[in-house]
């Protein structure tokens, strides 16, 4: 690991995505010198970026226009490939919707007008794209229809998007020090920028003279009293996905050291159906995204009371699996179970449901399923046995008055649980197919929370940080990633937190070298 410098032009705090995004960016800008550090050991370099599936949502303007970015494709599965463009009304859209009309609308913008370019500048510095075959597309009737809005993933998911950023990084010189930890920020009396960062190693503290820092730490999601402070009781019982580095103490320097305005929804985050026996206070390296249980279209969830608590079919997976750890978190124990009948279990993914990840818990019959999850928590069967059948006659009764629909999982295909005999308390709007035929099977799930979406407010054409003394960017100071406040609210599209963090590390980048650049024109007069 090579030794920590005493002087630095930009000083980036975090090794994710956008950390080593705003690196690159500040190194190919022209900046003499760039630092990347973290506080985490370099066996878990890359923060939550290293647990991701890889999955960036980018404007496209169709097939033609992503395949030269990918790696996977060849001609004769081109040519059997079904994508629209997805284009920057449908982003703008998406964002308006899924946030509930409160995103940023100048952070929105340049997300989505900057989308397309910045991952066609991530391919350029050597990041490996595929198509998303496994998690973004089904293959019906010989042809591989994506869905979503969303196709572009990462090779060998986040693992490989780190891998290929660290080493593009590393290539323009950025020098990476890891185990050393931000604890001030220095500021000049006179003129209230940025001049240098106190951090810890574990040789003590000691300062670092800069004159530009990106911060990129990441959110608050590993720190449990901050869940429980922002995001509200029963927060802290909450399972951290990723990296359990991410506590939130960079947010409190800056807040703390030059009056960093707060903003976005810091009562909100992005969670998920997380398999319930995973670790509690971190994510798995090894095992890493595949904890995640995104499956319940293709069936019901049910909680420990045998109640379903949310339509599972509400919209396109891509736009509810972030909501969806919260509402089992709200469920009596924080936890519930996915079932699904035999036509549905060959539909799961394997790499989030294969026997070597996941208890899956299987019986020949709905009675049988009902006795071995009450072993593991079912505290009502017999309200689990009703409410399936209850579900399954509202299939029946909207199948009879509607025998045209068909199922098809890469559309909402309008096969519900409601017509005009029988409407369910509690939809299920599409792909509402019934647990019939065994073998069943359950797994039972709980919340794991992957980033908080509360942050420091930032210019988004630089990505300064706004003080809340001057309500103007404190010089020298820049933001990216998770800690960057009001883009999401309430959900976020999937996808689209990768590409935030692309897309405002690299202006947090490139400004931080052109500050850089000019102190050290200054210095040479």
């Amino acid at each position: 690991m090579p030794a920590l410098p005493t002087k630095s032009s930009v000083l980036v705090i975090g090794s994710g995505n956008a950390g080593l995004c705003a690196a690159i960016s500040a190194a190919e800008s022209g900046a003499p010198d760039v630092l990347l550090i973290d506080s985490c050991p370099e066996s878990w370099a890359g923060g939550n970026s290293y647990f991701t599936a890889g999955a960036f949502r980018t404007v496209h303007h169709g097939l033609a226009d992503v395949l030269p970015l990918v790696n996977n494709v060849d001609n004769a599965t081109a040519s059997r490939i079904d994508m629209v463009p997805y284009t920057p009304k449908n982003f703008s859209d998406d964002i308006e919707r899924i946030c509930v009309g409160r995103s940023d609308p100048a952070l929105s913008k340049t997300l989505v007008r900057d989308s397309n370019e910045a991952v066609k500048w991530l391919a350029r510095h050597g990041v490996r794209f595929q198509l998303s075959f496994n998690r973004q597309a089904y293959e019906i009737n010989g042809r591989f229809k994506f869905w979503g809005g969303m196709c572009l993933k990462t090779q060998d998911g986040g693992k490989g998007l780190v891998a290929d950023e660290r080493r593009a990084a590393e290539k323009l010189g950025v020098k990476i020090v890891y185990g050393t930890a931000a604890k001030r920020l220095l500021l000049d009396r006179v003129t209230r920028s940025v001049k240098g960062v106190v951090v810890e190693d574990r040789a003590g503290e000691k300062e670092i003279q800069t004159g530009a820092v990106i911060l990129a730490a990441g959110g608050f999601e590993a720190n449990p009293r901050m869940r429980a402070q922002f995001l509200g009781p029963g927060w802290d019982f909450a399972k951290v996905r990723g990296t359990p580095y991410n506590n939130g103490s960079c947010f409190e320097m800056a807040i703390r050291d030059v009056f960093a305005k707060q903003a976005g929804n810091w009562s909100g985050c992005h969670s998920v159906a997380w398999d319930a026996n995973a670790p509690a206070n971190s994510g798995d390296r090894e095992i890493s995204n595949e904890f995640t249980k995104s499956g319940y279209p293709l069936g019901l969830m049910l909680n420990l009371e045998g109640e379903r608590f949310v339509d599972e079919g509400v919209d396109m997976r891509n736009y509810t699996y972030a909501i969806f750890g919260k509402a089992i978190l709200a469920q009596p124990g924080h936890a519930a179970f996915q079932v699904w009948d035999a036509t549905m279990t060959p539909w799961l993914r394997g790499e989030e449901y294969r026997d070597e990840i996941v208890e899956r818990i299987a019986a020949d019959t709905l009675e049988e399923l009902a006795e071995k999850c009450a072993e593991r928590g079912l505290r009502k069967k017999v309200k689990f046995l009703s409410t399936i059948k209850e579900y399954n006659e509202a299939v029946a009764a909207f199948q009879a008055e509607n025998p045209s629909h068909k199922w098809d999982p890469a559309v909402k295909d309008g096969l519900s649980t409601q017509s005009t005999r029988k409407q369910l308390a509690l939809a299920k709007s599409n792909w509402a197919t019934p647990l019939t035929k065994g073998p069943f099977v359950a797994v039972k799930v709980t919340c794991g929370v992957t980033f908080t979406f509360g942050g420091l407010a930032v210019d988004p054409e630089t990505a300064g940080v706004i003080s809340s003394a001057t309500d103007s960017p404190v010089p020298g100071l820049y933001c990216a990633g998770e800690m960057l406040g009001g883009l999401f609210y309430d959900n976020y599209p999937g996808g689209s937190g990768l590409t935030s963090g692309a897309v405002f590390g690299r202006r947090a980048g490139r400004a931080a070298a052109a500050r850089a650049r000019k102190q050290s024109a200054v210095a040479r007069l």
